[in-house]
């Protein structure tokens, strides 16, 4: 039953961010920082975690996802090292995730020839 939760709410998630690319003239940039702030936002209200105790990775791959590791980070370092952990909890938090995506995007690019579109 899981995988239905998960596929429903990933499927509304995408939903909605693309009727905000189609209906709006938000670029998809400010699309995904909307996302990221909004996972944050959500976890700050302890309205996150419920939602992704319902639909699991449906919740938690997409950039929310993401935002809600942030502010989990953020919190836990500012409760366990005061003001400066404003500043180092994101960075705690989600230095494995940001590690790996610029190591395997650097082995694509030499694995495949990258072009830029004319």
């Amino acid at each position: 039953m899981d995988y239905i939760n998960a596929f429903w709410v990933g499927g509304l998630i995408c939903a909605a961010v693309q009727i905000l690319l189609d209906r709006t003239k938000l670029m998809p940039g400010r699309v995904m920082v909307l996302l990221v702030c909004s996972g944050a936002v959500l976890g700050a209200f302890h309205i996150y975690q419920p939602l992704q105790e319902f639909a699991g990775a449906g919740a938690s791959v997409p950039l929310t996802g993401f935002g809600n590791l942030l502010w989990k980070g953020v919190k836990e370092a500012v409760d366990k090292e005061g003001f400066i952990g404003i500043f180092l909890g994101g960075f705690k938090a989600s230095a494995v995730g940001i590690s790996a995506a610029l190591i395997f995007s650097y082995l694509a690019s030499l694995i495949f020839d990258p072009k830029m579109k004319k």
